[in-house]
């Protein structure tokens, strides 16, 4: 039984975590959130909702006010070097000695975590980033999308079992994007949490298990993330109208249309995530047809990651 129990326990547990900055600035409200062991959590939330403070403070670089942190089932603030060496990092920012080598560099960031030299084990990590053959460049020579491997392979040197990816793919072209991808998805079936914070929200919706949002210093919503495009997904359409049409007829009040101001688009928005939205916009086309109302085109989509993003954040809806 303690087994199951284990493998139940989150791997991350923050409970009511503020923080408030000199000058009152409240960075954190009360954050508390679950992380599960081995999945890969998507944490959003535009410049400044504080994303970066919750890393900083499970990563020991910012103190909190109030609020606990407890990580392998440990709390964070009393055992602190010995947990914090389970945990890797990617930050946003590019942080090395520009002028040592990757391979110095990885294997450094190894040793502070007091973990024994292993240049096998470094070896590894660069050619699955694909640096091995710029394992003795200048750091300060490489691109910007190689430096920001360079940090990744950092963070994996002393093999955390948690991760965070703060932005780990900024300013990275598409290509190199999709190699960190694959990479990401490796690290999973090797058994490491991670979570990842990204401004490219479909890098979200392809990779993450679950999704949080913060806003204000606030987790708005944390929810599976399939369950939460069906829940707040929406079906959008809009059927343009051969002829002007100046009031909309009672027969559509049930649908919730809206009519654009020169009355040649009706706009349909609605549905649950669950293909209610698709059936009532068929509905609407036929009714359309059966009442000789004639349009020339329909224009459909579904709700997108990005779409419930914005309408959470926009309307500061709370979890």
């Amino acid at each position: 039984m303690a087994d199951v129990a284990a493998v139940a326990d989150p791997i991350l547990k923050i409970d009511k975590l503020s923080k408030i900055y000199p000058g009152g600035l409240k960075a954190l409200d009360e954050v508390s959130l679950e992380i599960r062991r081995g999945e890969i959590f998507g944490l959003l939330g535009p410049n400044g909702a504080g994303k970066t403070t919750l890393i900083g403070a499970v990563c020991g670089m910012v103190r909190p006010t109030s609020g606990t942190i407890h990580a392998f089932g440990s709390d964070l603030a009393r055992n602190w070097r010995g947990l914090r060496s389970r945990i890797g990092l990617v930050p946003q920012e590019l942080g090395f000695d520009m002028f040592d080598t990757v391979e110095r560099q990885v294997g450094y960031s190894r040793g502070l975590f007091g973990c024994a030299p292993d240049r096998g084990r470094v070896e590894e990590v660069l050619r699955s980033l694909s640096l091995w053959d710029k394992r003795g460049e200048q750091i300060r020579k490489l691109s910007g999308g190689m430096k920001r491997r360079v940090l990744i392979a950092k963070a994996l040197a002393h093999d955390p079992d948690l991760l965070f990816l703060d932005e780990p793919t900024a300013g990275v072209d598409v290509e190199l994007r999709r190699d960190m991808w694959r990479q990401i998805d490796t690290l999973r079936e090797q058994g490491v949490t991670i979570i990842l914070t990204t401004h490219y929200l479909e890098e979200a919706e392809e990779m993450a298990d679950r999704i949080g949002v913060i806003d204000k210093g606030r987790v708005l919503l944390v929810d599976d993330k399939h369950a939460m495009m069906r829940r707040l997904g929406r079906t959008e359409a809009r059927f343009t109208l051969a002829d002007r049409m100046d009031v909309l007829p009672a027969y559509l009040d049930p649908f919730g249309l809206t009519l654009d101001p020169a009355g040649t688009t009706l706009c349909y928005r609605g549905g649950d995530g669950t293909g209610r939205g698709k059936q009532e916009v068929a509905q609407i086309a036929r009714l359309l047809t059966q009442q000789g109302i004639l349009f020339t085109a329909i224009e459909q989509r579904e709700s997108t990651l990005e779409d419930i993003f914005v309408d959470l954040v926009e309307n500061g809806v709370a979890a």
